[in-house]
C-alpha cells in the first residue's frame, strides 16, 4: 500500500507540473520560480551528459529541441514557462520560441544478472534480482515497450519488446534457479547495447546487477565502448552490497571473499556516467525501491520541448551553435530559482551546443 501511495504522489506531482505550466502561460510572468521539496539525490556519483533530441524541419526551418532542466540534486525543475527560456542560434536570440512539457513513452531493455558460484547462493541472488525487476513493472506506463534479458555464462533474451506488461509477470515469477557458475557482465552489456542501438525514440537499459564479471570474453573497455556507441543511457540497480552480505553465508573464505566489490561499483558508476544514465545502489533487500524508480522514470520521461523557426541562413550542412538560458522576462537577466525555504539554487540546462540541419532533418524523417 505504501508503494502504491508513493507512486500516486509521483503521478500527481507530474500532473501538477503540467497544470502549473499551463496556468503560468495565461498569467503574468514570474520573476522568481520556486521548486517543490525533494529528497537528496538518490543516485550515486555524477550523472553523465544526456543527449538532447534536436530535429529540424527543412520545409519550415523549424527547430525542435527536447531538453532537461535540473536542480543540483538532478531533479527536473518544474514551473518554468516560455518567457523563462531565451534561445540563441549562432549568437542571435530567436524571438518566436514556443515551450511545452512532454511526458514521453519509453522503450526499456531490462537486463538481469542470473548466475553466481554456488547453487544456494544462486537462489538467493536470483530471488533478489527477480524481485527488483518485478517491482519495476509497476512503474511503467501503458505505452512503454519492454524487453527482458538475463545473463550468466550466456546472455539470453527471455521476452521480446512488448507493451503487454501483464505477460511479463511470469518471467519474474516462474524463473528457475540458475545452474551456471559465471556472471559474464561485460559480454551482456556488449550484446544488449548492440541490440538497443537501432531502437528509436526515448530509450534506456535498466541493468539489475552486482557489477561483478567472472569470465567474459569482452573486456571492461569493450563494454564501455559498446555503451558509448549505442546512444542508450544505462541505469544500474546495483544489488552488490546486499549480495555481498548474503555471500558470507555461503563462501566467506571462498571465491566470493576475493571479489573486488569496490571495483565493480566503480565500473558501474563510470559506465552510467559515460552513457548519461544513473547508478542506484540497493543496500538491503528490504529497501523500498519506489523512490529510486520514480526518480529514474522522471529522468527518462520528462522534457521541456522548445520549438522555433530558425533565422539562420547558413548552408544545411554547416553546424549551427545553440544556447539556451533561463531568464527573468522583465529584466532579461538570469532567472532566480529558489527552494521551499527561499534559498537560491543553481540550475542546469542540458542541451547540445550545436546541430547540423541536414543531419537533424534526416533524424526527423527517419
Amino acid at each position: 500500500m505504501l508503494r502504491v501511495f508513493r507512486f500516486k504522489i509521483f503521478v500527481a506531482a507530474l500532473l501538477w507540473t503540467s497544470v502549473a505550466f499551463a496556468q503560468s502561460e495565461s498569467g503574468s510572468p514570474r520573476r522568481t520560480v520556486q521548486i517543490p521539496a525533494r529528497p537528496a539525490a538518490l543516485f550515486i556519483g555524477d550523472q553523465g551528459r544526456q543527449r538532447t533530441e534536436i530535429h529540424f524541419d527543412s520545409a519550415s526551418s523549424t527547430v525542435t529541441m527536447k531538453l532537461l532542466v535540473q536542480d543540483p540534486a538532478g531533479y527536473f525543475i518544474p514551473n518554468l514557462h516560455r518567457d523563462n527560456f531565451a534561445v540563441y542560434e549562432n549568437g542571435v536570440r530567436q524571438q518566436n520560441a514556443t515551450v511545452e512539457i512532454e511526458h514521453a513513452p519509453i522503450t526499456l531493455g531490462i537486463v538481469m544478472e542470473h548466475g553466481g558460484r554456488y547453487k544456494g547462493f544462486n537462489k538467493t541472488s536470483s530471488d533478489e534480482v527477480l524481485k527488483v525487476g518485478h517491482d519495476l513493472l509497476g512503474e511503467l506506463g501503458r505505452n512503454d515497450k519492454v524487453a527482458i534479458w538475463e545473463y550468466a555464462d550466456q546472455t539470453q533474451q527471455i521476452a521480446d519488446f512488448t507493451t503487454d506488461h501483464s505477460r511479463l509477470d511470469s518471467v519474474f515469477l516462474t524463473a528457475e534457479v540458475p545452474d551456471s557458475s559465471e556472471t559474464n557482465f561485460y559480454d551482456a552489456l556488449v550484446s544488449v547495447s548492440e541490440t538497443m542501438k537501432p531502437v528509436t525514440g526515448r530509450k534506456a537499459l535498466i541493468v539489475i546487477t552486482s557489477g561483478v564479471d567472472t569470465f567474459s570474453k569482452a573486456k571492461y573497455a569493450d563494454a564501455l565502448n559498446a555503451v558509448r556507441d549505442s546512444g542508450t543511457p544505462v541505469y544500474f540497480i546495483n544489488v552488490g552490497p546486499d549480495l555481498r552480505e548474503a555471500a558470507k553465508n555461503y563462501a566467506n573464505a571462498g571465491p566470493y571473499a576475493r571479489l573486488d566489490w569496490s571495483r565493480a561499483e566503480s565500473q558501474l558508476r563510470e559506465i552510467a556516467n559515460v552513457s548519461g544514465g544513473r547508478l542506484y545502489t540497493v543496500y538491503s533487500s528490504l529497501v523500498d525501491l519506489t523512490p529510486m524508480y520514480d526518480d529514474l522514470m522522471e529522468n527518462l520521461r520528462v522534457r521541456y520541448v522548445i520549438s522555433y523557426r530558425s533565422t539562420t541562413s547558413s548552408p544545411a550542412d554547416s553546424p549551427r551553435s545553440v544556447r539556451v538560458e533561463l531568464v527573468d522576462p522583465k529584466t532579461n537577466g538570469p532567472l532566480e530559482i529558489v527552494d521551499t525555504n527561499g534559498k537560491v539554487i543553481r540550475s542546469k540546462v542540458i542541451v547540445e551546443n550545436s546541430y547540423v540541419p541536414a543531419v537533424a532533418s534526416a533524424t526527423t524523417e527517419g
